[in-house]
């Protein structure tokens, strides 16, 4: 066979199998909707829960890797435990393994063509008629399943004349190298394609056509299972510590998985092969699609038991630092039989998060920062502010003074007013990176003006008996005729052209978001000096003072 059409066939069948995998899972995902959220959310109450609805989720809408993002959107929004999220991890291992079933199906017993042209055109008939219901995402489904099997199809035929072209199995040695190779053309081909699902296809449709020995297919299936982890790597880069805790917990899971497997290829392929005679329809990818499934809950019932001790290791060794950080240094439960002695906690921890929240804020507006420093540091503040909003949550019920009782709401402005300044400081953190601050002209001026203004007001905050802090309504003042000053200067240049347009507008949105971050940060400190009546001896005079009141609320 020439050389053309091989490669032809071998690229375009790979790219209808990977648009079909493609349509399939994000048509069913859009299909179920909330539901996955809804099954994560409420069948998640142990990691066994876990396991079984990471495994049916995930081979519903045949992506593993759309069930870890909502895994870790879960943990993240504290909707999950780490435990809980594992369990749905290792459940999603085994929902991959549908791939193989599919596949082995269709190489065993369906004709091709006559199954997937009417999928495809069924499919296209429900996109069309129901372009405003649910059902076009189910006809997107169906489309996917049907070019998914057409990709197939060519597969097989291109292997089969690829097999009388190339003789891979010779590179099935029986030993560790042979094995070490073909794991990590599994991997490879994960990583290109980044989907373990059209990987393990790919496997078991050269395996099907004779182009790979079984031994040398099955250690390509534990390839696509290690390669997997390329994609939650590359999915927690920049992201939380607990996103890093469940990708960890991915990592070592289909890697230990991995390590087991490759040393009981010849025991688990034997039991494969043992348990597919019993089958109607026996051939290699029935063998492999068993080996694929016994290797996953091999796994499974490794790893399962050890959930506890396995997120134990992981939050001791991931995110450490900032878990201290964001520990509480002044609350205690035994101060709350005494609440005057508990609301002194919690103003001395109160002052402790406005000092926090602040250096996150000068992070935030430094032009060299490293992200693994600003990402600890917010994670530090958030995990404070949970602990004191839980503290405040103690000290509701109990019988306050009328001086107590009168400062709590001050207290809870405070936490408001720095949770919101982190919020904003967060924009502003990914922002800063992304915008060229080079100003034409006097505009450079006056923006560098408006940024050493906003560090001095935030240096000003931090002592609230120092002279600069009875100046804070004063220099708010100012930051605001600076912010208006900048602001014409920004629409000038972008209506002369001196500016882009675009940037223009991404310049006013950050400095805009820098000056609410400042309010927010300075309201703050003035509510928290507001709690042991620091205002009758160092705060701001009440004619100074309009401007810090103004924005209440």
């Amino acid at each position: 066979m020439p050389i053309f059409p091989l490669f032809a066939g071998l690229f375009g069948g790979l790219g209808l199998f990977l648009l079909g995998m493609r349509l399939m899972t994000s048509g069913m995902r859009n299909a179920a909707g909330n539901a996955l959220r809804s099954l994560l959310g409420k069948w998640t109450r142990t990691p066994l829960h876990g396991l079984f609805t990471g495994c049916a989720i995930t081979a519903l809408v045949q992506s593993s890797s759309a069930v870890t993002v909502a895994v870790i959107g879960f943990v993240n929004a504290g909707l999950l435990s780490l435990p809980q999220s594992v369990g749905v991890i290792f459940g999603s291992n085994i929902g991959t393994t549908a791939t193989s079933w599919i596949v082995a199906a269709v190489g065993v017993s369906v004709n091709v063509k006559a199954l997937a042209l009417p999928m495809v055109g069924l499919g296209a008939l429900l996109r069309l008629t129901g372009s405003r219901t649910r059902r076009k995402y189910f006809g997107d489904a169906l489309t996917g399943f049907g070019i998914f099997f057409l990709g197939i199809e060519i597969l097989q035929g291109t292997f089969q004349h690829l097999e009388q072209m190339v003789d891979l199995s010779a590179y099935n040695i029986g030993g560790i190298g042979g094995m070490a190779l073909f794991t990590a053309v599994g991997a490879i081909l994960t990583l290109l394609m980044q989907s373990s699902s059209a990987a393990m296809a790919l496997v078991l449709t050269a395996a099907m056509s004779g182009v790979i020995t079984l031994e040398s297919a099955a250690a390509a299936t534990i390839g696509t299972n290690v390669g997997t982890t390329s994609t939650a790597l590359l999915s927690v880069i920049g992201a939380t510590y607990n996103a890093k805790k469940v990708a960890a917990a991915h990592i070592l899971f289909n890697l230990g998985t991995g390590l087991v497997a490759l040393l009981g290829i010849p025991l688990l392929l034997k039991g494969a092969s043992l348990l597919a005679t019993l089958g109607p329809d026996f051939d290699t990818a029935t063998i492999l699609a068993l080996f694929h499934t016994a290797f996953n809950l091999l796994g499974v019932a490794i790893f399962l038991p050890i959930t506890n001790r396995l997120t134990a290791f992981l939050d001791r060794h991931i995110g450490r630092e900032e878990a201290e950080m964001g520990k509480p240094k002044y609350l205690d439960d035994t101060a709350l039989q005494a609440p005057g002695l508990a609301m002194d906690a919690l103003f001395m921890e109160l002052g402790r998060l406005g000092d926090m929240t602040r250096d996150i804020c000068q992070k935030g507006l430094a032009s060299k920062f490293r992200p693994g420093d600003f990402l600890k540091d917010r994670a530090a503040v958030e995990t404070l502010i949970s602990a004191i909003r839980a503290y405040c949550i103690k000290l509701q019920p109990l019988e306050l003074s009328d001086n107590a009782a009168l400062r709590m709401p001050s207290a809870l402005r405070v936490i408001q007013y720095y949770a919101k300044a982190l919020n904003i400081v967060s924009e502003i953190y990914q922002q800063y990176a992304d915008l060229d601050h080079q100003l034409p002209g006097t505009y450079a001026e006056t923006a560098r003006s408006f940024r050493r203004e906003v560090r001095r007001i935030l240096d000003a905050a931090r002592t609230p008996c120092a002279p600069e802090f009875a100046d804070l309504a004063k220099m708010m003042y100012g930051i605001e005729e600076l912010y208006h000053e900048l602001k014409e200067a920004l629409l000038k240049a972008g209506a002369q052209g001196s500016l882009e347009l675009d940037r223009m507008v991404s310049l006013l949105e950050f400095y805009s978001h820098v000056r609410v971050m400042c309010e927010q940060a300075v309201k703050g400190t003035t509510y928290w000096s507001r709690l042991r009546d620091i205002e009758l001896t160092c705060a701001n005079a009440d004619a100074d003072n309009k401007y810090a009141w103004k924005h209440e609320g």
